[in-house]
Formats: C-alpha cells, sequence, structure tokens
C-alpha cells in the first residue's frame, strides 16, 4: 500500500516538471530577435545605463517575469503539498500522530500560498513605484 501512494505521489511530482520542461523549450518568436539589430549607438546608451528601466521594470521587464515564474513554481508546490496532505490525511487510518502530520502539511502549504500571494504583491508594489519615477 504505501509503494503504491509513494509511487503515485512520484507521478504527481513528475507532471510540473515536465509542464516546466516544456516551457523552456518552446521557440522564441522571431520579432524578440529584433531586439540585438538595434545597432552599436543602442548598446553604446545601454553601457552608460540610458534607457535600461524599461527592460527591468517595464510590463515585461525582468523582475516581473523572474517574479511570475518563482510565483508559478512556489504555488505549483504548494498545490501538490495540499494534495501529498490531503492524501496522507485520508490514508492516516485514525493515527493521531498521522493525522496531525497531515494538518501540518496542510497548513504549511496553505502558509506558503499566502506568503508567494504576499511577496507578488509587495514585488509588484516596488516595481510600479520605480517605474512610475
Amino acid at each position: 500500500m504505501k509503494l503504491a501512494l509513494k509511487n503515485a505521489l512520484r507521478g504527481l511530482l513528475i507532471v510540473p516538471v515536465l509542464a516546466l520542461g516544456v516551457s523552456a523549450v518552446v521557440p522564441v518568436a522571431p520579432a524578440a530577435h529584433a531586439v540585438f539589430d538595434q545597432g552599436i549607438n543602442d548598446g553604446a546608451g545601454s553601457a552608460q545605463g540610458k534607457d535600461q528601466s524599461s527592460n527591468l521594470f517595464g510590463s515585461d521587464g525582468i523582475f516581473k517575469t523572474i517574479t511570475n515564474v518563482l510565483l508559478f513554481i512556489i504555488g505549483a508546490i504548494s498545490v501538490i503539498m495540499l494534495i501529498i496532505g490531503g492524501i496522507r490525511y485520508t490514508v492516516s487510518g485514525g493515527d493521531s500522530s498521522a493525522i496531525t502530520s497531515a494538518k501540518n502539511t496542510i497548513l504549511y502549504a496553505i502558509i506558503g500560498v499566502i506568503v508567494a500571494i504576499l511577496a507578488y504583491a509587495i514585488v509588484n508594489f516596488v516595481l510600479t513605484s520605480f517605474a512610475n519615477n
């Protein structure tokens, strides 16, 4: 029974890994390569620190992209941990220590989701305040 449960949980953990792997291999649109063809003057301006705020803080900025990817990963892990906690709670069979452990898993997964949402809100607030300046 425990072996079947472990295999089922491993199967659940493979799904997000495959999804992230497929999203990492998706080809980039040809329009994205046009950024590199802007000329030597734009490269020199970037080296002097000019016009980089749109690349860092804009709606398609690096910080926003990194935050979105990390939030997706944290959200996927939290949902998986909620499922694992529910399975552990169901399979506990009345054992009080197993029930307590499963409840703690569910509680910490929910706390993880809340922390991720708050971190996302704080980062968006800071980025929008810097982008407006």
